[in-house]
């Protein structure tokens, strides 16, 4: 009577103990499909949507998957589909500097745009899966640059997952016409055709990814901290190539050069003397939550998320997220970052 009793219990059990193992079987591949689906989407927030949903996919259809592919191919496939099921008909997100030439110094900002306008910027932590070795975590790196992702953009949603699958997650052609439920040509052709796009839309803007090891980078971004928290134009501009580039999203206006640059931040950009910096990383390089002195009693408040872009000892791009609203809980980033350090 009691081992009849006890075998509903000890059913019950091995259901829990499967349904455990599949949701972190699952689970394990969260952050790279997050990676996949942002480079696809160019969105954090849709990114992670598109995640969710593949894995709520995934988590109803388990019991048809029937092991003729690996599981991660399998999920895969749904983020692949759940993807193009949400690029279709939609504009492409840009970067302001793909959205008109730059302005002079005498620059307005001119009227803000909708979100889905933007590239968003993603916090690496949680779109790409960390890596033992520092130059394979610095290659990985450089698949999310803003650039990049901006320049995924220009290509056909097929043509972009073909490209990623192979290019930057180095799938073999076979496994990405399985994915697809195409033919090797097929695939072969798609590739060939994006990366001619790809080198029409201009990523040529190299970038180096963020290397904490590197002391000429470090110390970099620590002049950099120094002189925009001191408010010190000299050397802020001193750090910045010629052909640097600045932009504020939501606004398609974006700067370029020392001069203009420097004329916007002690111009119009004024309010933003004493501002606090906190470090953060976001799309494979240095970034920081910036924390304006403008609230009650000069209380900081959240102004913007810049995303700081750099190519050896000097910054080449800063690219201000103004919707701290969104991007501040995105990144980790408080309210209040308490006060500035002596």
């Amino acid at each position: 009577m009691s081992d009849l009793a006890a075998r509903p219990q000890e059913s019950a059990s091995a259901d829990a103990a499967a349904t455990g193992d599949i949701e972190q079987r699952l689970e394990a591949y969260r952050p790279e499909l997050t990676g996949y689906c942002y480079r696809m989407l160019g969105s954090a927030f849709e990114a992670e949507d598109a995640v969710q949903e593949a894995m709520v996919r995934a988590w109803r259809s388990i019991d048809r998957f029937e092991g003729r592919s690996s599981l991660r191919s399998w999920l895969y496939r749904i983020a692949t589909n759940t993807c193009l099921d949400a690029l279709n008909g939609r504009s492409r997100r840009a970067r302001p500097v793909d959205m008109g030439p730059a302005q002079g110094t005498d620059a307005v900002l001119g009227p803000a745009y909708a979100d889905s306008a933007w590239v968003e910027p993603f916090p690496d932590a949680r779109a790409l899966p960390a890596l033992d070795d520092p130059a394979e975590q610095a290659a990985l790196r450089d698949t999310v640059r803003l650039a990049f992702v901006a320049a995924l953009q220009h290509l056909a949603p097929r043509q972009r997952a073909v490209l990623i699958l192979r290019e930057v997650l180095a799938w073999h052609a076979q496994e990405v016409a399985d994915l697809l439920d195409t033919t090797v040509a097929s695939v072969n052709s798609a590739l060939q055709r994006a990366r001619a796009t790809m080198a029409a839309a201009g990523d040529t803007r190299a970038t180096d990814p963020l290397r904490p090891d590197d002391s000429v980078q470090r110390d970099l971004l620590d002049r950099y901290v120094e002189a925009f928290e001191n408010y010190d134009m000299e050397a802020l501009a001193s750090l910045l190539r010629e052909d640097a580039a600045m932009s504020m999203p939501p606004y398609a206006l974006w700067l370029q050069g020392t001069e203009a640059i420097a004329a916007w931040m002690t111009g119009p950009g004024h309010g933003c003397r004493g501002s606090k910096l906190v470090p953060v990383v976001a799309n494979g390089t240095a970034a920081f939550g910036q924390y304006r002195p403008s609230g009650p009693g000069g209380a900081f408040e959240p102004w913007s998320l810049q995303v700081i872009e750099t190519v050896g000892d000097s910054i080449v791009g800063v690219t201000n997220y103004l919707d701290t609203e969104r991007m501040f809980p995105l990144f980790g980033l408080p309210t209040d970052p308490g006060p500035r350090s002596a």
